[in-house]
């Protein structure tokens, strides 16, 4: 069965052409700058690419060069549309409305569109690329919604609720939705496996970390709390995101400052976190430089990010009464052999003991366990595979549809 997985961003479109049966990926490619100037990616399963700057108007033309490219021509995977079996969509927040992935029917679409501004930069670009896919490919090709959120609903009200007023949680929705549930929920199936053990046996701390970063304390198979909040701000400090704040902070600064609502959440999301305290860069590689230079703003950031992460883990050891497996996942949690030594560090309390060669050689996509033999909980390196786990779902609902 071949899965078109589209995650459509606010001026991108990223896909994965997935033979789900075999665990292929056919083609993938991305739609970078529409609406702007337009620039093309594509790549196939051996190694034929597209790369061109063109004009992509919006996500329909987008979606169409897609279809295109995997169809026709020199780098064409297969030989129609009609070869394209489902299509699975990546909804950054579905809010309180969809606690497991769906297919796209008129009512899903409606109750969509009612929580399509708990993301304001992705879900709208979302429901614009699944109308694309319903125009061109017709309604006869399943298309399913796989959320975010949806992993992290069953976290029960003592998680999910903020210590404001009840009532605007009735009326607003306002509460903890997380987000990368997809990725935790991806990795902690994959450590039970790689543990030879069912995901109910386990107390698992699955850790994303990237320019975006989430933490989830996953019990028995199911989240049962994780550091994002009611939108993607929330949390441990990222690359650009603050993290975690006294509310006070924040208006505070837009008093002395007069700042609106938005220029201030513009500070938050975009200018704050490692480039805010480092005055450097986003990116943890390049922060990783300045520290080994001494650069002492770069420390802190490193530092402090490093720190929040240690006690998320040990903050949800006590939620769960004790994990049994640590994950590291995500483009700095797979890479960074520097965060995973320094979060890891002096937490043999816990039974967490990672081996130095083993974190240090266990990168750029390798898996494995990087725990000494006598520790008592297992640290693991996990690439994640959201798009494989997109795949499978839309695979599932599809084939529930022949029952």
């Amino acid at each position: 069965m071949n899965i078109l997985v589209i995650n459509a961003g606010s001026s991108s479109l990223k896909y994965q052409l997935i033979d789900i049966d075999n665990k292929n990926v056919l083609a993938k490619g991305n739609c970078e700058r529409i609406g702007i100037d337009g620039k093309f990616k594509h790549k196939t399963f051996d190694g034929r690419k597209i790369e061109k700057e063109m004009t992509l108007n919006d996500h329909k033309t987008a979606f169409q060069t897609v279809i295109s490219a995997i169809t026709e021509g020199d780098a064409a995977v297969i030989g129609s549309v009609k070869e394209i079996d489902a299509v699975g969509h990546r909804i950054v927040n579905g809010g309180d409305r969809f606690s497991k992935s769906v297919l796209v029917t008129d009512q899903v679409l409606k109750d969509f569109e009612e929580v399509i501004n708990f993301a304001p930069l992705h879900n709208p670009p979302a429901m614009t690329g699944i109308k694309a896919c319903l125009e061109i490919l017709g309604k006869d090709v399943p298309n399913v919604l796989v959320f975010d959120t949806a992993f992290h609903q069953t976290m029960p009200p003592k998680a999910y609720i903020f210590g404001v007023p009840y009532e605007y949680y009735e009326k607003y929705k306002l509460r903890r939705y997380g987000a990368h549930g997809t990725s935790h929920r991806y990795v902690s199936l994959r450590v039970a496996e790689l543990m030879g053990k069912k995901p109910e046996e386990l107390k698992v701390v699955t850790c994303h970390l990237g320019n975006g970063s989430s933490i989830s304390a996953v019990d028995g198979g199911k989240c049962i709390d994780t550091s994002m909040g009611f939108t993607p701000l929330g949390g441990i400090i990222m690359g650009t995101r603050s993290g975690d704040l006294d509310p006070s902070v924040v208006t505070f600064i837009m008093e002395k400052e007069g700042l609106s609502p938005r220029e201030m959440e513009r500070i938050l999301n975009k200018e704050s976190g490692f480039i805010g305290i480092s005055g450097i860069s986003s990116d943890d590689r390049d922060l990783e430089e300045a520290t080994a230079k001494g650069i002492e703003r770069s420390i802190i950031a490193q530092d402090a990010q490093r720190y929040q992460i240690k006690k998320y883990i040990g903050a949800y050891s006590a939620a769960m009464g004790g994990i049994d497996a640590l994950v590291f996942t995500g483009g700095i949690g797979e890479n960074s052999c520097l965060l995973r030594e320094a979060v890891c560090s002096n937490m043999e309390y816990l039974g967490i003991k990672i081996d130095k060669d083993l974190n240090n050689s266990t990168i750029r996509g390798k898996e494995g366990d990087i725990s000494t033999p006598d520790a008592k909980v297992r640290t693991y390196v996990i690439p994640t595979n959201e798009e494989y786990m997109i795949a499978l779902d839309t695979k599932n609902i599809v084939e529930s549809l022949k029952k």
